[in-house]
């Protein structure tokens, strides 16, 4: 692909200082139980935890000072994201906000709502779940069924979404409905509003995933109305909006460091001189996890110019999905030829846990059969 053999890759470098501050605040926290495990730690929601990191300035990095934000750039906040992720801090309670909700009131938000909601994701007040997919619609974002009329003096919101990822402790939601009319392109007559989820006439109910856990939801909207000034941008604009949102969740480091820690633990479980297959297996792994990095900072580089690169996010988010998905199938191959003196609780915690969630990481920011015709459309294959 041209952008990736033409587009410089960013130095990371000159943020070493921060990548160093983020690793010792981290330390400070496991000492002090701020962070009590290495397993599941991405879906960890503390709201505590968010607000620490936002005192020391590393939530709302991207975001303008006059909304109270740090204004940096984002290449700087990539390097705090790889280092919360790589040291299992739990960022579940401000991670949606911070990476897709600040970014899409920034570029098609009021005057009012960036007031209004940005110092408050800065500081970690505020948490966002995602409401795009819906029953029965699989990944087909155009499929979306939920209407939202005008009502009075705002809108009326009837329908429901489905995997929105901690809406039970969320204070708010970014809801894709229908407005008006697909249109020739299907994409047409879609619309992104801002709901509070703390409403009582919007019911949540859980929905639990094979290990028993409960992250993702369904809510359903009966009749709910907002005010006006609730929707984001103009009627019509949904859809240009949820493509460049993903353009940052398909692409961030979350999209491949799901699964780090377990490759950590199974070089330690190796040993300084591991036996040759088993060296060449971790190799390999290591290998593409370095190169979908490489990528992945590329992006965060055309994303901190501002450019939307749709189609080179979508490969990132393929590459990576693949590589979470092969680690605990690796490790466990390595692991039924290490004797048992050689491994450790963690590294059997992380790697039962990584077996049974690693289906759904695949589900993270469009199933692979969506991702993969983005891939071949920009590409100019389909």
């Amino acid at each position: 692909m041209q952008f990736f053999t033409d587009t410089p890759l960013p130095d990371l470098a000159p943020f070493a200082g921060l990548r160093a501050e983020v690793r010792a605040f981290l330390a400070e926290e496991r000492a002090r139980a701020g962070i009590e495990s290495w397993v599941g730690s991405w879906e960890g929601f503390d709201r505590g935890f968010s607000t620490r990191l936002a005192r020391r300035g590393w939530l709302g990095m991207a975001i303008p000072e006059r909304y109270g934000g740090r204004e940096r750039g984002l290449l700087e906040r990539y390097v705090v994201l790889e280092e919360l992720l790589a040291g299992g801090a739990p960022v579940a309670a401000h991670w949606i906000a911070d990476r897709q909700t600040a970014p899409l009131l920034l570029r098609f938000g009021t005057e009012e709502q960036r007031r209004r909601f940005l110092p408050r994701i800065a500081s970690g007040e505020y948490s966002f779940a995602i409401g795009m997919s819906e029953p029965d619609s699989g990944s087909d974002l155009a499929a979306v069924r939920t209407k939202a009329a005008p009502s009075g003096n705002g809108w009326r919101i009837d329908g429901a979404k489905i995997w929105s990822s901690n809406a039970h402790r969320a204070d708010w939601m970014v809801a894709l409905c229908r407005t008006g009319d697909t249109g020739d392109d299907r994409h047409g007559g879609l619309s992104q509003f801002l709901i509070d989820l703390k409403a009582p006439d919007i019911a949540i109910r859980p929905i639990h995933n094979l290990a028993g856990d409960h992250h993702f939801n369904e809510v359903f909207f009966d009749g709910h109305d907002i005010p006006a000034d609730r929707i984001v941008g103009n009627p019509g604009d949904g859809w240009r909006q949820v493509m460049s949102e993903l353009a940052f969740e398909r692409s961030a480091p979350d999209r491949f460091l799901s699964t780090f820690r377990l490759i950590v633990e199974l070089v330690r479980a190796a040993g300084p001189e591991p036996d040759r297959l088993v060296a060449g297996e971790i190799g390999a792994l290591v290998a593409r996890l370095a190169a979908v990095r490489l990528l992945s900072i590329q992006v965060a580089g055309a994303l901190d110019r501002g450019a939307t690169p749709n189609t080179e996010a979508a490969l990132v988010k393929e590459v990576g999905t693949a590589l979470e998905q092969d680690t605990p199938e690796i490790a466990r191959r390595i692991l039924a030829e290490t004797p048992p003196g050689d491994r450790n609780a963690l590294l059997e915690d992380l790697l039962a846990y990584d077996v049974l969630h690693t289906p759904s990481f695949t589900l993270r920011g469009g199933a692979r059969e969506v991702v993969r015709g983005i891939i071949a459309r920009g590409l100019g294959l389909r």
